[in-house]
């Protein structure tokens, strides 16, 4: 059995941010608090957005405070923020970041209890101000999804935030806004994103919806991402990831991830290395390492992707999609955590926190090889080289 949530509405295509104002009038809402950061202040998109509100009758006011893994910081900024002025939904304008920014927001409103307080194994269902989700990377699924991250600047800790008032109840994902995004961002998001896909196909919470989801995700990513990295201006590569980041942050919210976000977290929160790209420095290892107990679903996943024939045994089809992930690596330039510049002698003294942390999110619980601390401090020092 499973339950399955999805946003109320989700307006797809490229210019349906033009949208938004129809979206929020049919929802009964008019009184945004916009959250985003600062380049997307800056880069015409904010600007786009507050012009469209104006012009319907709908005034916003923007925090353009949300920052790269929001931390306990910004977000009691933003809620200070939200304080000020009578909002009656708050909307998330841009990658990951901002719009987990703009759901901790919303949800904290209400409540009094500090954001470390909303980690899980804490459930947050009742729901806060309403959330509208505009991504404008293909990456983080956020859109989609009922969890946020915040990272707790005392203790290095990126939080899991989990619960059903974390969805978003309207998004609008126009891939129009990542026809900019350069390489780097496009790789890291788009890497992001088909993890959230294998790893939801692979968990031991999947199912048949969010199966198909995830499936549906791997074939849109992974011959798309390579020619939108090679050509930004590629509309049709940039409108299959951002279905495939779409359906994939559906799958894992239905479904869940794994043990490579699960060890991913740390590693940004520690070493300030982007998500998608500390996903990415982990994903062949933590795939070779779990496949033996789910031979059958990876090698389901290596078909999807195209790299194994539809003939090939399972066994050989898990081979070849480990050696493509770690081709996908070389082809997009992802660093080891050494080549990233991070030192040997740190990153093996945090290993013993950062496998305890990992643990803690309970990510690794769904892994379909449980690992003990023993083996995920094995698997980091593993992945330094």
């Amino acid at each position: 059995m499973a339950a399955i949530h999805l946003p109320r509405t989700i307006r797809i295509g490229g210019g349906v941010l033009n949208e938004l104002p129809e979206a929020l009038a049919a929802a009964g809402l008019s009184r945004p608090l916009i959250v985003t950061d600062g380049w997307i202040a800056t880069c015409g998109i904010l600007e786009r957005v507050e012009a469209l509100l104006r012009a319907a009758g709908m005034p916003a006011r923007s925090f353009t405070g949300a920052v790269p893994d929001p931390t306990v910081a910004s977000i009691e900024a933003g809620c200070a923020f939200l304080a000020e002025g009578a909002h009656d939904c708050v909307i998330g304008l841009g990658g990951g970041s901002p719009i987990d920014s703009a759901k901790m927001i919303a949800v904290k409103r209400d409540r009094p209890l500090a954001v470390r307080d909303l980690k899980v194994p804490h459930q947050e269902d009742a729901p806060g101000l309403p959330v509208v989700a505009i991504p404008t990377t293909a990456g983080t699924g956020s859109e989609a999804t009922r969890v946020t991250i915040i990272t707790d600047e005392e203790t290095d800790e990126k939080m899991l935030c989990a619960g059903l008032a974390y969805l978003p109840q309207i998004a609008l994902v126009d891939y129009e806004l990542t026809l900019t995004k350069p390489a780097r961002l496009t790789a890291d998001t788009g890497i992001d994103s088909l993890v959230h896909a294998i790893e939801a196909y692979v968990s031991r919470l999947a199912n048949p919806f969010a199966d198909a989801m995830a499936l549906s995700a791997m074939r849109l990513i992974w011959p798309n991402l390579p020619l939108a990295c090679a050509d930004p201006g590629n509309r049709a590569a940039r409108e299959a990831l951002m279905l495939g980041a779409l359906q994939g942050g559906i799958a894992f919210s239905n479904s869940s991830v794994a043990l490579v976000h699960g060890m991913s977290r740390p590693i940004g929160a520690h070493f300030h290395v982007a998500h998608g790209l500390s996903n990415a420095m982990l994903m062949p290892l933590v795939t070779a390492w779990s496949a033996p107990a789910a031979v059958p679903r990876y090698a389901d996943c290596a078909r999807a992707m195209g790299v194994a024939a539809d003939g090939e045994s399972d066994q050989a089809a898990v081979g070849r999609l480990v050696e493509a992930l770690e081709q996908a690596n070389a082809d997009l330039s992802v660093p080891s955590p050494r080549a990233y510049g991070i030192e040997r002698e740190r990153w093996e003294a945090l290993v013993p926190i950062m496998a305890a942390q990992a643990l803690a999110s309970g990510s690794p619980a769904n892994n379909p090889r449980v690992p003990t601390q023993e083996e995920i401090e094995a698997l980091y020092l593993q992945a330094w080289n």
